[in-house]
C-alpha cells in the first residue's frame, strides 16, 4: 500500500466515493436496461408480434 502521509483520508475516501458512484452509475443503467426491456416485450404483447 503507498504511502499517502497526512492526505491518506482525503485519499482514501476519495477512492471510495469514486468506487461507490460507478457503482450505483453500473446499477442503475442495469436496472434502467430491465426496466426497458419488460416495457418493449409488453409493447410487443399487446401488438401481437413475436421473436421471429
Amino acid at each position: 500500500m503507498p504511502d499517502f502521509g497526512k492526505y491518506a483520508f482525503a485519499v482514501l475516501g476519495s477512492y471510495l466515493a469514486t468506487a461507490l458512484l460507478i457503482a450505483a452509475l453500473v446499477g442503475l443503467t442495469l436496472w434502467q436496461s430491465a426496466r426497458m426491456k419488460r416495457a418493449l416485450a409488453e409493447a410487443e404483447a399487446r401488438q401481437g408480434k413475436t421473436d421471429g
